[in-house]
């Protein structure tokens, strides 16, 4: 029989761990032993979440990749609506899905993990997988661009990693955005195998050339992530620790930070000149309406509506808050938190011996 005749024999991946009543820190422990599906969009510098420094020091159990405590609830309700998200795709598309709460690893690329949220029997008998997301109404815009329907990449990037792990061919992704069964987007993507390919090689390299000898990657990623990376990996500032010499990559890097910042200082000018004159404008506008809120007009066709609403807020003012430091000693320490931060600056003189 010809090859191209040949059907391809699944390779069956191989079970790491069940994960039935598996403790959350046993489940953590196990995943740091290779790469997950949610751990290669940080790899590859993509992830609007988290670097691939993060994802390193996770590996070697240096500091857990947990979620952001400020954003617990999102994550937590994304976790409870799991199972009801999966049903409504199963209304939708008439598949049956079932859960294997088992960890797969490949069986020739044993650091490449999966931990599949559902699978799905199609109707011609083959077997699909599912991945559940939630999001919100304004950020279900990921799931289009220019008009047509796409995966996320960060998201994409999980599922063609499960398809090379359990060797299937289909998976589905099924995000639910607002609070009705019809406010679901289902996606599929089908495998490729030549991107399968490259993907397997960069996830190697980040095993073996990082992890493994602990070489920790460089940072590439947008400078926010970075720097919330950086504040949470470093030690506490030590002001009387030796100052650090920078070598020839770093000050051309210094140069090029100075030359932003002047182009920026540019940039600034310009927009504080535009603010200053919008708020001249406001304000002259504002002393028409005095105490409406609200005022109306039609200019050259079009309407225009302006609004001027109170807002109120409760504040503690600095010289409130030294008050209440000194009066009340007791309530400023239970309440009040102090962070830190620093704060990063670039000073440049030409040399004397230059």
């Amino acid at each position: 029989m010809p090859a191209e005749t040949q059907e391809r024999v699944r390779v069956e991946p191989l079970v790491l761990v069940d994960t039935t009543d598996l403790p959350r820190d046993d489940w953590l422990n196990y995943r740091r032993r290779g790469i997950g599906g949610s751990d290669v969009a940080a790899i590859l510098g993509v992830s609007p979440f988290r670097t691939a420094r993060d994802i390193y020091y996770d590996k070697l159990g240096v500091v857990a990749v947990e979620p952001d405590e400020s954003n617990w609830v999102p994550l937590e309700v994304g976790n409870l609506l799991e199972d009801l998200v999966a049903r409504i795709f199963q209304k939708k598309t008439g598949y049956r899905i079932f859960k294997i709460k088992k960890m797969f690893y490949h069986p020739k690329h044993q650091f490449m993990l999966a931990d599949v949220d559902y699978f799905v029997e199609l109707p011609d008998g083959t077997i699909a997988l599912l991945e559940i997301k939630t999001t919100n109404y304004n950020a279900k815009d990921n799931w289009w661009l220019d008009g047509r329907e796409i995966v996320p990449v960060y998201y994409e990037l999980q599922g063609r990693h499960y398809m090379a792990v359990m060797d299937y061919d289909r998976v589905f992704f099924c995000c639910l955005y607002g609070n009705t069964e019809d406010e679901v987007i289902i996606r599929e993507i089908k495998r490729d195998f030549a991107y399968e390919e490259e993907l397997i090689y960069l996830e190697q390299a980040f095993w073996q050339d990082n992890v493994l000898v602990k070489n920790p990657p460089p940072y590439v990623e947008d400078g926010d992530l970075v720097l919330e990376s950086v504040r949470m990996y470093s030690e506490p500032a030590d002001p009387d620790a030796e100052a650090v010499t920078l070598d020839f990559t770093q000050m051309a890097m210094l140069a090029q930070y100075l030359q932003m910042q002047q182009e920026k200082s540019r940039l600034d000018a310009d927009s504080k000149k535009l603010e200053t004159a919008m708020k001249r404008l406001r304000g002259r506008i504002a002393s028409e309406m005095g105490a409406c809120c609200r005022a109306v007009g039609n200019y050259n066709g079009v309407d225009y509506t302006v609004t001027n609403n109170p807002v109120r807020k409760p504040i503690l003012a600095k010289d409130n808050m030294t008050r209440l430091q000194l009066n009340h000693p007791e309530i400023y320490d239970e309440y009040v938190t102090t962070c830190e931060y620093r704060k990063f600056s670039v000073r440049s003189k030409t040399s004397e011996a230059a």
